[in-house]
């Protein structure tokens, strides 16, 4: 199928400016795009395992305040449980193209959604 025939969901907080940023690049670039708070709409579970088969440990983001803010037992705690009790743990954005996943919005992620 040729890029842009199809949907890409942005997994995200409407409020991240990354998030925004892939968003905004991906539409100018012809793409159709649905954006999915993941606060106002959570993962599933299924989802959500999909996400921790995929990119594991790497899908929380321990840089954050809000990780910073977790308490003790969820800082030790698997990433699956730091990211049902605080979403915006997660790194954003995930996109999803089709099959594939990609986490962040750097270069090679802009280059692989965009070329």
């Amino acid at each position: 199928m040729i890029k842009g025939l199809h949907r890409v969901v942005i997994y995200g907080l409407r409020t991240c400016p990354v998030c925004q940023r892939a968003h905004k690049a991906l539409k100018v670039a012809g793409r159709e795009v649905q954006f999915r708070d993941v606060r106002a709409e959570p993962l599933s579970e299924v989802e959500l395992a999909e996400l921790l088969a995929e990119f594991g440990n790497r899908l929380v983001d321990r840089k954050t305040n809000d990780y910073r803010s977790l308490n003790i037992w969820l800082k030790n705690a698997e990433a699956e449980a730091q990211i049902v009790a605080q979403p915006k743990v997660m790194v954003r954005p995930i996109i999803r193209d089709q099959e594939n996943l990609y986490l962040g919005w750097d270069t090679e992620v802009e280059n692989a959604l965009l070329a």
